[in-house]
């Protein structure tokens, strides 16, 4: 379909920018920490949506930035100023929107440590909601820079992992651990083991990348679960 084949084609453009700009890469990085300081503080749910948006919004810039650097060596075979100046005013707004991000994640951040999380420990770390939304960003993240350290494949399509299998053995375990419900573990695994087979079948990636992506999954989950455990509801 069209629709998916943009899709990807988008997700392509992602993998570019972390296997070929140390940025893209750091601004990935703290991408998860934040998402994960933000699991473990319990920030309430509007603090989250700010730091998911500044997020997005630096790693958008980074890519917009990605962009104009590619189009610019297309254009220029020769150093000219304009040249300079495009290249210099898109990673200008990168820096501005970095900057913006460190401040507010600086508010955000020390109100819930100082405040031992009184005021900000609300709806985002306590509910099972949070914490799947957590750990598979943290899955998808790590996907892609295992890919793009590969350099082989994009983020739908092959690779060095699969991440559909990540993901849905990141969601297994997760039900399994969060409800403690054998037949639903058991159910919620074999749906995984499927996603991951189907993958080996459409001959999208080997059995071996469908075996590193559900431990991945499995890992991260489990270990994310273990460091939020003490803030559950119980």
């Amino acid at each position: 379909m069209r629709f998916w084949r943009s899709f990807n084609h988008a997700f392509d453009g992602i993998m570019y920018a972390a296997r070929t700009q140390p940025n893209m890469r750091a601004h990935l990085v703290i991408a998860l920490l934040v998402i994960l300081s933000a699991l473990l503080l319990r920030l309430d749910r509007s603090y989250v949506i700010g730091l998911v948006v500044l997020v997005a919004l630096v790693l958008a810039l980074e890519l917009v930035n990605t962009a104009v650097e590619a189009i610019v060596d297309l254009l220029t075979a020769t150093h000219h100023p304009l040249a300079k100046t495009a290249k210099d005013a898109a990673a200008g707004a990168v820096l501005v929107a970095s900057l913006a991000a460190i401040v507010v994640g600086y508010l955000v951040f020390y109100q819930g440590i100082i405040n031992g999380g009184q005021r900000v420990y609300a709806a985002v770390g306590s509910v099972p909601s949070s914490l799947a939304f957590v750990t598979l960003a943290a899955v998808a993240i790590l996907t892609i820079f295992a890919k793009a350290w590969v350099g082989r494949g994009s983020a739908l399509q092959g690779g060095a992992i699969s991440g559909h299998a990540g993901l849905a053995f990141a969601a297994a375990t997760l039900l399994a651990f969060l409800y403690q419900r054998p037949l639903a573990a058991l159910l919620a695994y074999f749906v995984a083991f499927l996603v991951a087979q189907s993958r080996v079948e459409a001959k999208i990636h080997r059995t071996v990348e469908a075996v590193a992506g559900a431990i991945l999954g499995t890992v991260v989950a489990l270990a994310i679960y273990l460091l939020a455990r003490g803030h559950l509801p119980g």
